[in-house]
């Protein structure tokens, strides 16, 4: 099969930037380098090219039982233009998908999903349609998608809107926002652990706005960001990715996303009668945090041992470029999960030592 382009993909030629298939899409994995991206997020203003997320939207009468029977958070808590991180799960409670759901009102709905999931997802949401009484529609490639992430973000994007910015909270969103005369959603969200916003626009509109960023945004060190600097900004700000800290075999609660799996909610869902009974039996494995004593750089998949018997593996580690060390995340036997238990980790088939940290490594964020 071969890759799409995303609408912003001219922008990033032109730019320079170093572009990879990544989940079906030519994207940039970075434009200056991975280390100037990710601090530019951290102290200033980054932006990011998200338009290979999935849109689909769910609308109808039963919207909020549908979403109710299908997400493992608690949806009916979510207010008007309030978005809300849920899980979809297989009745084993192995992971389909991550994503927020927005909530428009009772009778509409947009879940942003995983690019690579977004078909995946469609196809199981309307196998599990049943009754209910609605309409779920595909409208990924109507949508182009840009994450302004940092600091100075709002600053930035308000020079292009006289929507007030201010008034969108963190986890909210505004439906109709006009930015250089586009009707846009904007969201107060993102995936770095910095403030930001997320902006959709129709594909055919989008690069105006990502020229026009960049360009009122020079004062405030606005730079183009890639794939490379969003994988180590969430991961310093212990967010999962799928495929790595949860899948179809790494279930929410072995993720350590317990918050977002609401066992007590009155709707049963699919996939919670096995997470309820793994819970109550108790875990066997758990993702942890960790942090590398010795030299080297911990890679996913990378296996991990204790007392010469192999207990877990790797799941996402980086040299953090923030905190300048070692770190990553692991999923190991629930036993050697306590902060402060060591371990070794297999790299370059020599055993280095490591210990059990706090996976949130951004102490403020």
């Amino acid at each position: 099969m071969v890759a799409k382009k995303t609408p912003l993909y001219d922008e990033h030629v032109k730019l320079g930037g170093k572009i990879v298939e990544y989940a079906g899409w030519f994207l940039p994995v970075q434009f200056e380098g991975l280390i100037p991206e990710h601090e530019a997020v951290r102290n200033a203003v980054g932006i990011f090219d998200v338009s290979h997320m999935g849109q689909i939207f769910v609308k109808g009468k039963d919207a909020l039982a549908y979403l109710q029977y299908l997400c493992t958070n608690d949806i009916s808590k979510a207010e008007k233009n309030q978005t809300i991180y849920a899980l979809f799960c297989y009745p084993d409670g192995g992971v389909v998908d991550d994503f927020l759901v927005y909530k428009f009102d009772e009778e509409e709905y947009l879940l942003v999903v995983n690019a690579a999931n977004t078909e995946k997802d469609f196809k199981w949401m309307i196998d599990n349609k049943k009754d209910f009484n609605i309409i779920i529609e595909n409208k990924s490639d109507q949508y182009g998608e840009i994450a302004i992430q940092g600091p100075n973000s709002e600053k930035v994007l308000q020079k292009l809107t006289d929507t007030d910015l201010s008034n969108i909270k963190p986890f909210y969103f505004e439906p109709k926002v006009d930015i250089m005369g586009i009707e846009c959603i904007v969201s107060r969200t993102g995936y770095t652990g910095e403030d930001g916003f997320e902006v959709y626009a129709p594909v055919d509109e989008i690069a105006k706005i990502w020229n026009a960023l960049l360009e009122k945004g020079q004062e405030e060190g606005i730079k183009p960001c890639g794939l490379g600097c969003r994988d180590t900004l969430r991961f310093e700000a212990a967010m999962p990715l799928y495929g790595n800290e949860i899948s179809k075999d790494i279930n929410p609660l072995e993720g350590g996303l317990k918050f977002f799996v609401k066992l007590d909610k009155e709707e049963d869902f699919i996939g919670k009668e096995a997470l309820n009974k793994q819970w109550e039996e108790g875990l066997k494995r758990k993702v942890v945090g960790f942090e590398l004593l010795g030299r080297g750089i911990p890679r996913e998949g990378y296996e991990i041992y204790k007392d010469g018997k192999k207990i877990g593996h790797v799941t996402t580690g980086y040299m953090s470029p923030t905190l300048k060390k070692s770190i990553g995340n692991a999923l190991v036997d629930i036993n050697e999960t306590e902060i402060g238990n060591e371990f070794e980790i297999m790299i370059r088939n020599k055993p280095v030592k490591a210990k059990v940290i706090s996976r949130k490594f951004l102490k403020n964020k």
